[in-house]
């Protein structure tokens, strides 16, 4: 006989080329492993959960800082309050963070990471739903819900009892597959049968879906725009590209693409609690009345308020602010009026102290700029004045007269909300000796030094004539609302995967996998013994349950007892087979 020889590549437990004990001999990967390996990690299920983690926490700078895209003057105001602090944050685009090359890497590596999760998924769950159901365990007792029932010999017929199983079964949207053998020496008939497909089916779905958001909301920001404007009541806004206070397009988008239209600020209505002392002064509601014009359109009243934008024109239009707007008019020492305006003044407090700029760059002996706050109902007798209520009760205005350069003759843009007063010579409070200038509607002053008059205007048609005493201040002030015009061409793409995602979720979560055996043993006495299992994949605490209905259901149709009184309410041993002895005697 010939010698057994070991194959060429076995290493004896003592050669020499042993690896010392401790050491692991690995292969050389190189670039291609290398890279096949980065693949499966970014490719994994546990990745793609952590990019998506990542995302989150990388969109919360986002709501810390103004960002440029939806809040320039805040951005430019945070560079004023914080001048050491906003370039080091600009440098890692702190102000920009959803177009950001860190936020952007991050967005990129998950939608990668989710389709790579997505197609190997989907490929593999085809391959599933087109294979038939599992081979019928050996050993049933083993598996969850182990039930067994008895036919006696005269109504033993293991084909019938099995194919109504499989009825059943089917008509429980289970896929069902029939296997039939002799076992140890006995005929055994089975159905195997599983469902919850739907769930993976639901997974899937849920992240292409999510897939899905990724790309629309990607598409959106490049072709859809974001815009503000402040409109005063009874001016009108129209919308083209210079009609905006700032202006954010995506990257794709055409200017031309913009449809007009016209909004005018009817009214501004606002209601405030004046019942519950806790909350006093508390704004209860907020509503814009506006007319839209389309052209060859009639004009429509449309309203807006929190939450309830207005939609037209391809462009949903929100309500952000409001505030006051005193009508302000300047004229000259002949007369003339060189300024007259209604100023928006930024709200500072709750009770709507706000704060305004005005600036008459011609018509008077020096450029003129003044800092103004307004007091809706002004509740001090002297100085420093305060609101105590936000609506026209007693409102009251205060200037501060400057004069000298305002910086707007070289071109150079400047915010209308501010005014560098370092350059101009301060005419009034500080060392100056002059008061600062105090307005009720209604009511005019001389400006210091000659240089004209300002006048704070009633704008209410009802006022009564100068000189007359005035009761109702309620209308005499307008006020301004701030719109966020904003068109995104995806909404309804958005709104598609984002119901796509949830149905997917809940398909997911809540639709158990399961499979589900029946067998019929033919026994040596004649009689027919019919067990009943379970197996589930993950959690399915109703799995014992279901096997438990299936059982009697099956035996009420079978016309057997429900309950075998040799079938133990917990599994049982394994049957014995040939050879083998049973220890419950």
């Amino acid at each position: 006989m010939a010698a057994l020889s070991r194959p060429s590549d076995y290493v004896d437990a003592g050669a020499p080329n042993r690896a010392p004990q401790g050491e692991i001999n690995q292969p050389q990967l190189g670039f291609v492993g290398w890279m096949r390996w980065f693949w499966r990690q970014l490719t994994s299920m546990r990745t793609a959960l952590f990019l998506l983690l990542l995302l989150a926490i990388a969109a919360v700078p986002g709501s810390l800082v103004p960002q440029r895209s939806s809040d320039p003057n805040g951005v430019t105001q945070y560079f004023n309050d914080n001048p050491d602090l906003a370039p080091a944050l600009d440098k890692i685009q702190a102000f920009d963070v959803y177009t950001s090359v860190w936020f952007s890497s991050i967005y990129l590596l998950l939608f990668v990471s989710l389709i790579g999760c997505v197609i190997p998924r989907t490929k593999h769950h085809l391959q599933a739903l087109r294979a038939k159901p599992p081979k019928t365990p050996a050993r049933l007792s083993r598996l969850a819900g182990f039930t067994a029932r008895t036919v006696p010999a005269e109504q033993a017929d293991a084909a019938s009892a099995i194919d109504s199983a499989r009825s059943q079964l089917k008509a429980a949207g289970y896929r069902t597959a029939l296997f039939d053998g002799v076992v140890a020496g006995k005929r055994e008939f089975s159905v195997s049968a599983e469902r919850g497909y739907l769930r993976e089916t639901g997974n899937l779905v849920f992240h292409s879906a999510l897939v899905g958001v990724l790309v629309t909301v990607g598409f959106g920001g490049g072709f859809g725009f974001a815009g503000q404007r402040v409109v005063v009541e009874g001016q009108t806004f129209v919308n083209t590209l210079l009609a905006f206070d700032s202006f954010n397009p995506g990257r794709f988008f055409d200017p031309d693409s913009l449809e007009p239209y016209k909004l005018t600020l009817d009214s501004f209505d606002v209601v405030y609690e004046t019942e519950n002392q806790d909350a006093f002064g508390a704004p209860t509601d907020f509503a814009a009345n506006v007319t839209v014009e389309h052209k060859g359109q009639e004009p429509v009243q449309e309203q807006v308020k929190v939450n309830e934008p207005l939609r037209t024109g391809g462009t949903d239009v929100y309500l952000l602010g409001n505030g006051y707007a005193p009508t302000i008019t300047v004229t000259n020492p002949a007369g003339e009026v060189v300024f007259t305006d209604s100023i928006p003044f930024l709200p500072q407090d709750a009770q709507l102290t706000s704060l305004g700029v005005v600036k008459v760059p011609d018509g008077l002996a020096e450029q003129v700029g003044m800092i103004g706050f307004f007091y809706p109902t002004q509740a001090a007798s002297e100085p420093p004045f305060f609101s105590s209520f936000p609506d026209l009760e007693f409102p009251m205005l205060t200037l501060d007269v400057y004069s000298g350069d305002l910086g707007i003759d070289d071109g150079t843009p400047t915010s209308v909300y501010t005014l560098d007063i370092d350059t101009m010579t301060q005419l009034t409070r500080g060392d100056t000796g002059v008061d600062s200038i105090q307005l009720m509607p209604g009511q005019s002053a001389e400006l210091p030094g000659g240089l004209g008059t300002v006048s704070f205007d009633n704008v209410d048609p009802n006022a009564p004539a100068a000189g007359e005493p005035v009761s109702d201040y309620s209308h005499s002030v307008h006020r301004f609302a701030s719109f966020d015009i904003h068109h995104d061409p995806t909404q309804f793409w958005v709104a598609f995967f984002a119901v796509l995602v949830l149905l997917g979720l809940g398909t997911s979560l809540f639709v158990p996998r399961r499979r589900v055996w029946v067998k019929a043993i033919e026994e040596s006495d004649g009689s027919l013994r019919l067990e009943y299992a379970g197996l589930a994949r993950g959690e399915d605490p109703a799995l014992d349950e279901a096997v438990a209905a299936l059982a009697s259901k099956h035996a009420a149709g079978l016309g057997i007892p429900d309950v075998d009184p040799a079938s133990p309410s917990t599994p049982s041993a394994p049957t014995p087979r040939a050879g083998e002895t049973s220890d419950l005697g």
